[in-house]
């Protein structure tokens, strides 16, 4: 996802979709320490996906002040 996409969501949509990536980052970590992920690029591609959500969630929240 890019920051542009990110940008674009509204802030409700944009905090549901961050627990749902931070859901989808554990569970990929989980698997990959009891079997190797076949993409292990994949758990660094979803930790900045994260990054960039709560980069923009927090820009919002200085913003509103």
């Amino acid at each position: 996802m890019k920051i542009k996409e990110v940008r674009e969501l509204e802030t409700k949509d944009l905090a549901e979709r961050l627990q749902t990536e931070i859901a989808k980052y554990n569970q990929l970590k989980l698997n990959h320490s009891i079997t190797p992920l076949e993409n292990p690029s994949e758990i660094r591609t979803t930790r900045r996906n994260i990054a960039r959500m709560k980069t923009v969630l927090r820009l919002r929240e200085l913003n509103k002040e």
